[in-house]
């Protein structure tokens, strides 16, 4: 998954529940249970990658316990990370841009 290329919204958005149901083909309980399931597994994703970035880190400034508060590159990616939409806005997104298809 590349969180690059996400291109969902990260403020809160209105979106037409008839929209999500014909996107779905199930009534809005149908579609909110599977976006649920979708979104749990890309915040798995994107926890399982934050923790491997993080674990470098980790490796890197063992001994020295300044350097973990002071090293950009790891705030850096704490901000890039903090930016990203939530997963339920990812996964909603997904159903609209058709890049999932529920059977």
């Amino acid at each position: 998954m590349n969180f690059k290329e996400i291109k969902a919204p990260i403020n809160t958005e209105t979106i037409d529940r008839e929209e999500l149901e014909k996107k779905s083909g199930k009534n809005i309980y149908g579609t909110i249970c599977i976006l649920e399931k979708i979104s749990q597994k890309i915040s798995q994703k994107i926890k399982e990658n934050l923790d491997k970035k993080l674990e470098e880190f980790n490796f890197i400034n063992k001994n020295n316990l300044e350097e973990i508060f002071e090293n950009k590159e790891q705030i850096d990616l704490s901000k890039f990370y903090e930016k990203l939409p939530k997963s339920t806005s990812i996964s909603i997104q997904y159903l609209l841009d058709n890049k999932i298809k529920i059977n």
